[in-house]
C-alpha cells in the first residue's frame, strides 16, 4: 500500500498574467459550465523545482543546448572552434546504441534532463580523447569516438528535483525515472476570464511642444482566488532515492514549502502579484491520493454581500471536504491538517488540526509520512 502527501491550497491572486497562451492571453479552462483563469502545471511545477534546487545545492538543466555548451566550455580552454564544434556533437553521437540527434545550431532534438555538473564531466572526457576527436575531424562520417558508458552514465545521473519530478528520455535506456510528484492545474474557484488593459510608455525627451506616446499597446491580465493541488507518492520518492529516508523526508519538505509559497515569474515587473495561500491543506493518504478540486466544480458566489471570493472558497473547501471525510469514513488518512488566514467566521474542522504557520504544518506531515529515524 503506498503512501501520499496530498497538498491543497486556496489563493487569491490580483492583476497578473501569471502563464499565458500563444496569443499571450492568460490561460482559461470551462470547468462546470464557466469559464475559469488557469495556471498550467508545468509553469508552477518549473518555478517549484527550482526552489527545490536552490534548497538542496544540487541543480539541473533541462535543455536541448549540451553540445553547444560543451563547445563553448571547450573554446574558452583554447580549442579551434571546428574542434570544439565537433566534440560537442560527439558528446550526443556517443550516447546510447544510436546516439541522440543533433539539428541545426548544435542543439540535441531532444531535450535532456541532467546535472549541472555533468556539463564539466562531458567537458573532462572531450579532452581526455582529445587525440581521437582530432584524428577524425573532418571525416564525413566519423563513428562514436567518446566512450558511450561513460557518457551515458553522465546523462542518466539523477538529482532530487529529477527523482521528485521525473525525466523521460527514450533514446537512453534506463534513463526514463517515473516522477513521484504529480502538479494539477491551477484554476480559479469562481468564474473569470482574462481583461484588457490598454497602457502607453511616454517618451522622456519630447519637446514641450510634441504630443503623444513614445508607444502605445494593448496586453491581457486575469485575477482570481485559485484552488492549486499536487500530491507526491513517498514510496516512489524513496525509491528513486535509493531508500533513503532522510533525503526523502528533506525533499519532501523542500517540496511542500515551494508549492505554497512559489509563484509563477510571468510578468512579474509590471504586476508584482506575490501573494501566499490564504488557506493551506496538507494530508498523508495510505491508499490513494484524492484532490478536492471538485468542491468548486459550481462555481463560488458572493454570498455575503461583501464582495470577493477568498472567505468563500476556504468555506467551499472546508465544506466539500467534510462532506468526503463522511463517504471515506476518514478511513486511509493517518494525518490531516490546515492553516490559514485569521476568519472568526470561518469553520474549517473538517480540514483537520489547525496550525499556526505553513512550516508547523509541514513538519507535521512529514513527521506523520516520514517520521525522523522511524518507519512511515
Amino acid at each position: 500500500m503506498s503512501l501520499f502527501l496530498d497538498l491543497s491550497a486556496v489563493q487569491s491572486v490580483p492583476a497578473a498574467n501569471l502563464n499565458r497562451d500563444d496569443l499571450g492571453s492568460p490561460k482559461t479552462v470551462r470547468y462546470g459550465n464557466a469559464s475559469r483563469v488557469r495556471v498550467s502545471s508545468q509553469s508552477w511545477k518549473r518555478v517549484i523545482r527550482h526552489g527545490v534546487e536552490e534548497d538542496l545545492g544540487e541543480k539541473a538543466a533541462r535543455t536541448r543546448q549540451v553540445p553547444v555548451k560543451v563547445r563553448q566550455a571547450l573554446q574558452a580552454q583554447g580549442w579551434p572552434e571546428e574542434l570544439a564544434e565537433f566534440a560537442g556533437a560527439q558528446v550526443a553521437a556517443s550516447a546510447g546504441k544510436k546516439g541522440i540527434g543533433t539539428e541545426k545550431g548544435g542543439h540535441t532534438s531532444v531535450l535532456l534532463f541532467l546535472p549541472e555538473s555533468g556539463l564539466e564531466e562531458l567537458v573532462e572526457v572531450c579532452v581526455e580523447h582529445r587525440d581521437a576527436l582530432e584524428q577524425n575531424l573532418g571525416k564525413k562520417k566519423p563513428p562514436a569516438l567518446l566512450p558511450a558508458d561513460r557518457i551515458e552514465e553522465i546523462l542518466k545521473r539523477r538529482t532530487a528535483s529529477i527523482s521528485l519530478l521525473g525525466r523521460m528520455l527514450a533514446e537512453l535506456p534506463g534513463a526514463n525515472v517515473d516522477g513521484a510528484a504529480q502538479v494539477a492545474h491551477a484554476f480559479t474557484t469562481h468564474a473569470a476570464e482574462p481583461q484588457r488593459d490598454y497602457f502607453t510608455a511616454v517618451d522622456d525627451w519630447l519637446g514641450a511642444a510634441d504630443t503623444g506616446s513614445g508607444h502605445l499597446d494593448t496586453s491581457e491580465f486575469s485575477a482570481g482566488v485559485f484552488y492549486r493541488y499536487a500530491t507526491v507518492n513517498v514510496d516512489d520518492l524513496l525509491a528513486n532515492l535509493g531508500g533513503d529516508r532522510k533525503a526523502a523526508r528533506t525533499v519532501l519538505g523542500s517540496f511542500a514549502e515551494h508549492f505554497l509559497l512559489s509563484l509563477p515569474q510571468a510578468k512579474k515587473n509590471s504586476t508584482a502579484p506575490h501573494t501566499v495561500p490564504d488557506l493551506a491543506y496538507l494530508a498523508v493518504r495510505t491508499q490513494r491520493p484524492l484532490s478536492l478540486a471538485a468542491a468548486f466544480e459550481t462555481p463560488v458566489k458572493d454570498k455575503d454581500g461583501q464582495g470577493g471570493f477568498a472567505r468563500a472558497s476556504r468555506a467551499a473547501l472546508a465544506a466539500y471536504a467534510g462532506s468526503l471525510n463522511r463517504l471515506t469514513g476518514d478511513r486511509h488518512r493517518p494525518f490531516h491538517g490546515h492553516a490559514a488566514v485569521d476568519d472568526p467566521t470561518a469553520d474549517l474542522a473538517a480540514l483537520g488540526t489547525a496550525h499556526e504557520s505553513f512550516y508547523g504544518l509541514i513538519d507535521a506531515a512529514l513527521d506523520a509520512a516520514l517520521p525522523a529515524g522511524g518507519q512511515a
